[in-house]
């Protein structure tokens, strides 16, 4: 027989092992979606976006209703992830921004709702208002569909009145549930399942799991992204993905917030502190103070016509890695990645011939809650995995941590 001491360490081993978060890899519901520069209105100013969209965000009330007010920004959306989703049958496609910052998912904003032999109109009024933009309307339970991906009885937004949305239909929201409460106008203490959610009840997904992949492209419209439903996809990833717990920090744990600090070589420019990972923030966004540190570091100069820190060809040149150190692990924007893809300067009316850097201002310093915005341009040097099962996120290397295609 074993002694008791061996059996009590076995018994332990095993209880730890079984406590352990399992992922779940290669999962094969996956929705590529695309990324689009909206220039529907001319140039776009990112920086602007970016910030007004961050001033929502931290503009989270004590109650319900404020706290919807303050959700998202994405009038004139600069720079948006689509993805093309199929409502109804006879399925409509609607062209929906993919938003980690929000939860509720509606059509209309373009293309009119379809009703079709699938759609149930629960008579429940909606309405969110996202920073500069909004929609109101009723809510109707719908069948969504793409390749390899049905989700049956999704209580889907149909907008009557929107406004701040050109190009696109509405929202698919996978931001955390809680995000939807007070939309419901008659049951303000409601929530409404998100697609992450029905997809786990439904039985399809066995993990509230959402994994992300972009890839950095260099041309106005690309399908350069996926989702992967219920865990990750591991042809989209180098080595082992890393998790750190959700912050409790108000207000980013509101939404996918996490604690980090920011080197500049071997220099603090941000010490740990709360913030989020966001897929509708373009740039990547730090407290003032931390702004001031890196414009000095890197000898940047504010463009007047963007907006961006720009910096000369030799300045790039003798430029370091910028470090998001996340618990125990540390993510490195090489040089390359932290300048705008210079095949797009353009767009932003900036000249071809400058660079410019995706790092700016949040616009207010830290020790409130949100002092970070992680967006895409981080996102596409590192894998992201969204996990509400386990209350955390998840990042790793990809083939394009390193690549210098901008």
């Amino acid at each position: 027989m074993f002694p008791a001491a061996s059996l009590l360490t076995t018994l332990l081993l095993a209880l730890s092992i079984a406590a352990s978060p399992v992922e779940i890899r290669n999962s094969p519901i996956t929705l590529p979606i695309a990324r689009r520069l909206n220039t529907s209105g001319g140039t776009i100013n990112i920086l602007q976006h970016d910030q007004s969209r961050a001033a929502a965000l931290k503009n989270v009330g004590e109650n319900t209703l404020n706290r919807r007010t303050g959700s998202i920004a994405v009038t004139n959306d600069a720079v948006g992830y689509i993805a093309a989703v199929g409502v109804g049958s006879p399925a409509t496609t609607y062209n929906l921004i993919v938003d980690t910052g929000s939860s509720n998912t509606w059509v209309g904003a373009g293309t009119a709702y379809v009703k079709t032999s699938t759609s149930v109109d629960t008579g429940e009024p909606v309405a969110v208002t996202y920073g500069s933009g909004s929609f109101s309307g009723k809510t109707y339970n719908d069948i969504i569909r793409t390749d390899g991906l049905t989700i049956t009885k999704q209580s889907i937004g149909v907008a009557a009145t929107s406004t701040g949305f050109s190009g696109v239909d509405g929202i698919i929201g996978i931001g955390p549930l809680d995000l939807t409460e007070g939309t419901l106008t008659n049951e303000p203490d409601t929530t409404i399942p998100t697609v992450t959610d029905n997809l786990y009840s439904q039985g399809t997904i066995a993990e509230i799991v959402v994994g992300i992949s972009f890839e950095p492209t260099t041309t106005e419209t690309d399908t350069n992204g996926e989702l992967t439903f219920g865990g990750t996809d591991a042809t989209k990833y180098t080595g082992a993905i890393a998790y750190t717990p959700l912050t409790t920090t108000y207000p980013a744990s509101y939404y996918w917030g996490i604690n980090e600090s920011i080197t500049y070589g071997t220099t603090t420019i941000l010490a740990e502190t709360a913030g989020i990972v966001d897929t509708g923030t373009t740039l990547i966004l730090i407290a003032t103070n931390a702004y001031s540190k890196y414009q000095s570091a890197t000898g940047a100069t504010e463009d007047n016509t963007t907006g961006l820190l720009r910096i000369t060809t030799t300045q790039y040149d003798d430029l370091e890695d910028l470090n998001f150190n996340v618990g125990s692990n540390t993510y490195a924007l090489t040089p390359n990645a932290q300048i705008w893809p210079r095949a797009l300067n353009t767009y932003l009316g900036g000249s071809a011939n400058y660079i410019y850097l995706v790092v700016n201002s949040i616009g207010t310093p830290s020790g409130e809650g949100l002092d970070f915005i992680n967006g895409y341009t981080f996102l596409e040097r590192f894998y992201s995995v969204f996990d509400t099962t386990n209350s955390r996120v998840g990042f790793a290397t990809t083939s394009y941590t390193d690549a210098t295609t901008n």
